[in-house]
């Protein structure tokens, strides 16, 4: 199943938890007018259920309604924030981008590889300190806003590979539409479980009262606890439902990314073989058991959120002993400091088991960069299935991206004060004269200070591998987006200035404000950002034309290949269009326009364009960086996030 077949499962399983959710809120209502029927009965014994009359059952069921979807709404409305305020409402601590912390660096260091292999802005990263269990959760409406956090327990226990099995399995929830499916989830269960929750306050206020109306207050609370009850199962009935496939799904992911069973296998084994397990301390787990990479809460078979963990590391390994967990338990009864904490068997933040477990060495992650024009022919359908889809190759491309950064750039990137800079002077240009043009419009919209910064950095970026530039703007993408509203605001209009100060706009610059644009857009208002729309490919004829004709024209030298180009990648999507290849004169204008536009299709007219677009661009077999840089981008703007080396035939 590709990225465009999760979209379109999301979408589904969408639709199914409001068909559920609207037989749960039946079932409350029906609770409520039950605890009225029987109060109503005891009162009056004689008339029994005839004592409630119809205009009563009404208007609590009127009433009912509302609470529920009033406090549906709130809960959602609460969480637009993204990512990131689920893990503060769960009290995780953020992970600063310039840690001194040992193992934090390295939990930030493995994400930060996924998110380049992957294609999307680096995570907010967080970690649940108080939390012995194993266990971690993807959170957000878009990758723009998304963040992960994982338990301290996982830093403890986890060995790089472990981590990096888990961290690529909340990867592929963030990839494939789940988190914004769970969120969604998260306000839906909290209004059929509001009811349940109010009995409870008011039993834990009653309870200590000596007056004489405090049995009454008791009596009610306790009629609300039970029909919070009924929520609470349909709650989890709807949770179960909808969770349990795509952590399979999630699961098989992490593998194909990594390459290898052992890291999220060995993850699971430890969740099976430990006593925290994967199991959270706090109260609001509830709420959030559903994201969780194990079981935080301990459900039945019928409630539970995910398969069992045997049959989870089955699906991994057909021959995995469960036997086996008995050994892990005993290795790790009493773990201790590694002398070598960048050993295989250490964890994040460097234990070792007490007695030897068994292990391998971590395969060596390097891979070389290509030249900025290579001469190789694409095959599209791979390029498509790449979407939201990275492997091994992909995660090797990523280590020797990331890890061949100057150590000075990368804490550039880390840096609040020196991001934005660093930014501008990827925008700049190799000519001095043009040069001067952009700082001068620059200081339109900043002070000395920040243009000295951008000439500063100028200098150190001119021995950049291209490929390495977008990574770069990725590394310093979780700065940016904590910046006021404002100065975000201010920052794209001068990043646009900046690359407009000459008159024209080149390829790697539009690439990189395009790029830069989404991704700030989406964290700004990351609910509304769009993941799969309901457009058909012929409602976007005018659009499609004008993207293909700019594709062709920047990847080709002469006319006639262009055209060729053109024709070839065009008739991917719109197989009978009568079109003439006329590239627009203000290209960049056109794809501006175009884009938004296209975000609307549907996610098998998405995968039809991305097939398309590869075609054009590998049609004469020599693709430039630049021309791979522009899929990705345009990828980017459909939210179709694609790894940085493009699969060739």
């Amino acid at each position: 199943m590709n990225f465009f077949e999760h979209q379109d499962q999301a979408r589904a399983a969408s639709r199914r938890m409001l068909l559920l959710f609207a037989l749960a809120v039946v079932a409350v209502v029906l609770a409520v007018d039950v605890v009225l029927i029987v109060a109503a009965g005891l009162t009056d014994k004689k008339a029994g259920a005839l004592a409630v009359q119809p205009g009563v059952l009404a208007a609590a069921s009127l009433i009912t309604l509302s609470v529920i979807g009033g406090a549906s709404m709130f809960k959602i409305a609460l969480l637009r924030g993204g990512g990131g305020t689920v893990a503060r409402q769960l009290g995780a601590t953020p992970v600063p981008a310039q840690t001194t912390n040992f193992a934090w660096k390295r939990l930030r260091n493995v994400v930060e590889e996924i998110a380049i292999a992957s294609g999307v802005p680096v995570p907010e990263i967080f970690v649940l300190e108080r939390e012995e269990g194993i266990n971690a959760f993807a959170a957000g409406y878009t990758p723009a806003d998304a963040a992960v956090t994982v338990t301290q327990g996982a830093l403890n226990k986890l060995t790089r590979d472990e981590l990096q099995g888990v961290i690529a399995h909340e990867f592929s929830h963030i990839l494939n539409g789940d988190m914004r499916l769970n969120i969604r989830l998260m306000g839906v269960v909290f209004g059929i479980l509001v009811i349940g929750i109010a009995g409870r306050k008011i039993l834990e206020n009653a309870g200590g009262r000596n007056s004489k109306n405090s049995g009454g207050v008791l009596a009610f609370g306790l009629a609300l606890l039970v029909i919070g009850y009924v929520g609470m199962f349909c709650g989890r009935l709807i949770k179960a439902s909808i969770s349990r496939s795509r952590e399979y799904l999630a699961d098989a992911s992490a593998v194909q990314f990594t390459r290898q069973s052992l890291g999220i296998a060995g993850a699971l084994k430890k969740i099976g073989a430990l006593a925290e397990g994967s199991k959270l301390a706090r109260s609001e787990t509830e709420e959030v058991a559903h994201m969780l990479f194990g079981d935080g809460v301990g459900y039945s078979a019928l409630m539970a959120t995910h398969p069992p963990v045997v049959e989870r590391i089955r699906r991994l390994e057909p021959r995995f002993d469960p036997r086996e967990l008995e050994d892990l338990a005993r290795a790790w009864s009493a773990p201790r400091h590694s002398d070598d904490p960048e050993s295989p068997e250490a964890s994040i933040a460097g234990f070792v088991p007490a007695l030897a477990a068994g292990g391998v060495g971590r395969p060596s992650h390097s891979a070389p960069l290509p030249a900025a024009t290579a001469s190789v022919r694409l095959n599209a359908g791979a390029v498509a299935s790449q979407v939201g889809n990275p492997a091994s190759d992909d995660y090797r491309a990523a280590n020797t991206i990331a890890h061949d950064i100057s150590a000075s750039l990368r804490e550039a990137a880390q840096d609040s004060q020196r991001a934005i800079p660093l930014v501008f002077a990827l925008a700049m240009d190799g000519e001095a004269g043009l040069r001067a043009a952009q700082l001068e419009q620059l200081g339109r919209f900043y002070d000395a200070v920040v243009r000295d910064q951008v000439e500063a950095l100028v200098g150190e970026l001119a021995t950049l591998h291209p490929m390495q530039r977008l990574p770069l703007a990725a590394l310093a993408f979780p700065v940016l987006r904590r910046r006021p509203r404002p100065e975000l605001q201010r920052f794209l209009i001068a990043l646009n200035r900046l690359v407009q100060a000459d008159g024209r706009v080149g390829l790697p610059e539009y690439c990189l404000v395009k790029l830069i644009g989404v991704q700030v857009m989406d964290a700004l208002d990351p609910s509304r950002a769009r993941v799969a729309g309901s457009r058909k490919l012929p409602q976007c004829a005018a659009e499609l034309i004008a993207l293909f004709a700019v594709v062709a024209e920047y990847g080709h030298d002469d006319r006639t290949a262009a055209e060729r180009a053109f024709r070839l990648g065009l008739g991917e999507v719109l197989p009978n269009a009568p079109a003439a290849y006329a590239p627009p004169a203000e290209w960049s204008l056109a794809l501006d326009r175009a884009l938004p536009v296209l975000d609307q299709l549907q996610p098998a007219g998405k995968e039809l364009v991305v097939r398309g677009l590869t075609r054009a661009i590998s049609e004469d077999g020599r693709v430039a960086v630049a021309e791979a840089e522009l899929l990705r981008v345009v990828c980017a703007a459909l939210h179709c996030p694609l790894p940085p080396l493009l699969q060739q035939s």
